[in-house]
C-alpha cells in the first residue's frame, strides 16, 4: 500500500507541476501578432478555368 501511496503521490505532483508551468505561461507570455501572408498559384484555386479546353 505506501508504494501506491507513494506512485499516486509523485503523479500528483508531476501533473501539479505541469498545470503549473501552463497557468505561469499563460499568465506571463504575451504572444506577438504578425500578419501571415501565402502565395497560393491560380492553378489550385481554379484548375478547371486554366485549363485548355
Amino acid at each position: 500500500m505506501p508504494t501506491l501511496v507513494r506512485f499516486l503521490f509523485i503523479c500528483l505532483v508531476i501533473t501539479g507541476a505541469v498545470y503549473g508551468t501552463m497557468l505561469a505561461l499563460v499568465t506571463f507570455v504575451d504572444p506577438a501578432e504578425r500578419d501571415v501572408t501565402i502565395r497560393i498559384p491560380p492553378e489550385r484555386l481554379d484548375p478547371e478555368r486554366l485549363a485548355p479546353k
